[in-house]
């Protein structure tokens, strides 16, 4: 008997106690030690501020990334409790801080909805914080405790008349808002986090979504790095956030259709608007919380939203010279967001980004239907032109389809014939195989001599892809360059798409980092977003980063990947340093291309989330769409950026 199966006894069995359990799995409880989970950590703490909005306590929230790694949440609420627990004989916050499963949101007492839901957000962003500082503002008093690594270190202290403590680590607070409030400073384990770099970004799309949710909440965020600040206020709530997403686009409906409804413990939220174009934006929310694989919630709202236009429009014999209507025709070109308030969501994994909750379907379908009947008999002209749409989206489907098949029979996007330019790897194991998609001939030539033949392909493209965003199926896959793109990466497209023909696991786009690179970057993004969605759900597609310096001084080379890194590395070489600035990805040799950008052991790839996918195509209908006067204000608004920016 193998003597590892001989010594498998009960003493081999651990019990992880308390917070030993999340530093030992942290990805069980945020997702994973990457960039996800380490934002995950932000809105755990922000979704506790929302849930004390929501409540009825408190109406702003400020929150500062720090120079030092660290970022503060401060929100004006009730404050977390500091007196000491009747039965624990602990004070509140720390029982809050330290205990998994701890909180007031088990029950409808304190709070009726509310996003962190599990009760263990907090308590999680303490467990994998190097240090965290909770402050809290009650009465006249500002009380305070410091955890290392989730494990208490100071007890419950309070400052004195001055605001100060006696620790010097922690000095003066201040708040923003003096009455009352909590304030969460924490600065991530590093041995914990793949990286501990916040991104300004991220976080920014995180809390515009929060501010278009809430209508009655202010959150300002501030980068001490950079200087960036913003607040965000959006008095239109849903209507406002639909307008925001349909900027640049030609409008079916002027003004949103707008519906909240109650129902027992339920609140039913939604706006949509229709656009003459092929695709639309649809955003999901429960309690706030961001569901973008959907769920129960939003699959009733497609229901009744194909209910009540479907029979509106057979009512007023309004279909006609169409062989008949589906549900896909009433969601072509619509953009919508759909907030659901509920007590207990249950999510698909901690992280909720499903909601499996059955009995919210039906209650979601059945308020969608009947308002949206409703409102279709009171206002007709608006129902006529979007009835109007959805059949020119039904003719258009049916045209389409005929197309596409004699396209394939043309182009044989279905065949086994490859690109040939494809540089294709000898394995055939998707796990272990890239495909990297280089702009031009020269970069591609290079690429191809320094990858690894075994598993990375090469897929040169000649200049920028069409922009799809403005074309429609047919134009798009008559497209050379897309058709190389569908063909090599094997999975076929919208609604043929099937992930088990996926020939590379990753999909990996490697540009110059100049503007045309970022260009053709975003062309690539908007392409894989309408027609290969579910490849970035999935983790499939990837960035490059290329260097944008090689420092040298004798034999010491360092690849550095800004402009404020190759001044640290200058500084720290001191004199007679050589400095070569890469201004296309043809400048690197074979050697360099690998050392820097392919190699696995040491390249920086940047894998693209649907967050990422969906900014971009906001951008891109910005910048490249037919609507003059938001291209003006998006330029008049961010010059200010990028005119020191070295391009």
């Amino acid at each position: 008997m193998d003597k590892a199966m001989d010594n498998y006894d009960a003493s081999q069995i651990q019990i992880l106690e308390g917070l030993k359990a999340v530093r030992k799995v942290p990805g069980m409880y945020i997702g994973s030690t990457g960039p996800d989970g380490l934002h995950h950590m932000v809105y755990e703490v922000v979704d506790n501020c929302i849930d004390e909005a929501m409540a009825g306590f408190g109406s702003d929230i400020n929150i500062v990334i720090y120079k030092d790694g660290s970022i503060s949440v401060e929100d004006d609420g009730r404050g977390i409790p500091v007196d000491i627990h009747p039965k624990y004989k602990r004070p509140g916050l720390e029982i809050v801080m330290t205990e998994l499963h701890s909180g007031a949101k088990f029950d409808k007492k304190v709070y009726k909805v509310t996003g962190g839901l599990h009760g263990v957000g907090v308590h999680v962003v303490n467990a994998l914080s190097d240090y965290l500082l909770a402050v809290v503002k009650k009465g006249n008093k500002i009380y305070y405790e410091k955890f290392k690594q989730g494990v208490p270190v100071s007890g419950l202290q309070v400052l004195d008349a001055k605001n100060k403590s006696a620790d010097p680590e922690i000095g003066d607070i201040e708040m923003k808002y003096p009455e009352h409030g909590t304030i969460i400073k924490f600065y991530p384990d590093a041995t914990i986090f793949d990286t501990i770099d916040f991104s300004y970004p991220v976080i920014s799309q995180r809390i515009m979504d929060l501010a278009f949710l809430n209508p009655n909440i202010t959150i300002e965020l501030s980068d001490l790095r950079s200087g960036k600040h913003e607040k965000f206020h959006f008095d239109g709530g849903l209507v406002e956030y639909v307008q925001f997403l349909n900027q640049g686009k030609d409008i079916v409906n002027k003004e949103p259709i707008y519906c909240r409804e109650e129902y027992k413990e339920y609140v039913v939220e939604f706006a949509l608007q229709y656009i003459d174009n092929v695709t639309g934006t649809e955003e999901s929310f429960v309690n706030n919380i961001k569901t973008p694989e959907g769920g129960t919630h939003i699959t009733g709202f497609h229901t009744g939203l194909s209910r009540a236009v479907l029979e509106y429009a057979k009512a007023k014999n309004l279909v006609k010279g169409v062989s008949g209507l589906i549900g896909d025709d009433t969601r072509e070109g619509l953009t919508a967001v759909l907030h659901v308030k509920m007590f207990n969501p249950q999510f698909e994994g901690q992280t909720k980004e499903k909601l499996g909750n059955s009995v919210v379907k039906s209650i979601v379908s059945s308020i969608t239907e009947k308002y949206l009947k409703d409102y279709f008999e009171s206002y007709p002209p608006i129902a006529d032109a979007i009835i109007k749409r959805v059949l020119a989206a039904a003719i258009a489907r049916e045209a389409s389809r005929k197309a596409k098949d004699l396209v394939r029979r043309k182009t044989a996007l279905e065949s086994g014939t490859l690109p040939g330019k494809l540089a294709d790897c000898s394995s055939s194991d998707s796990d272990q195989t890239e495909v990297y998609i280089v702009e031009g001939d020269s970069a591609g030539g290079s690429a191809k001599q320094a990858r690894n033949r075994e598993y990375q392909a090469i897929l040169p493209l000649r200049g920028k892809i069409l922009n799809v965003e403005k074309s429609n199926d047919n134009k798009a896959l008559e497209n050379e360059e897309i058709k190389n793109l569908i063909t090599a990466i094997g999975t076929n497209i919208k609604d043929k798409f099937d992930i088990k023909n996926l020939r590379y696991g990753k999909i990996i786009i490697m540009t110059d980092a100049d503007v045309d690179g970022a260009h053709i970057r975003t062309l690539l993004l908007t392409f894989f977003y309408r027609f290969m969605n579910e490849l970035i759900q999935g983790g499939h597609i990837y960035f490059a980063q290329p260097p944008l310096f090689r420092v040298q001084k004798g034999n010491d080379i360092v690849y550095v990947f800004s402009e404020d890194e190759k001044d640290r590395e200058v500084a720290k070489m001191g004199k007679n340093v050589v400095i070569q600035r890469f201004k296309g990805l043809g400048e690197m040799n074979p050697e360099q291309l690998w050392e820097t950008t392919m190699n696995p052991e040491s390249r920086k790839l940047v894998q693209v989330s649907i967050e990422d996918a969906l900014y971009a195509d906001q951008l891109f209908n910005i910048l490249m769409g037919e609507k003059v006067e938001p291209r003006r204000k998006f330029i008049e608004d961010n010059a200010k950026y990028v005119q020191n920016l070295d391009i």
